[in-house]
């Protein structure tokens, strides 16, 4: 599946879910849905705390 199948098919999902539960069912799967894209990229090791520890701002100093 290509991305711009894969990224049709999570829109279509996502007014149908959105049709069907309301807007707080189509936010409650696509919240749901980011959790597990990162939970999947974390298990594959795509992403690690190291990593995004790398990308946080450092703190504001005065």
């Amino acid at each position: 599946m290509t991305r711009h199948q894969f990224g049709f098919l999570a829109g279509f999902l996502l007014v149908a879910v959105w049709a069907l539960g309301g807007a707080g069912a189509a936010a409650g799967a696509t919240l749901a849905g980011l959790v597990g894209w990162l939970l999947v990229r974390v298990l594959d090791g795509d992403v690690t705390l190291p990593g995004l520890a790398d990308r946080a701002p450092a703190g504001r100093h005065r």
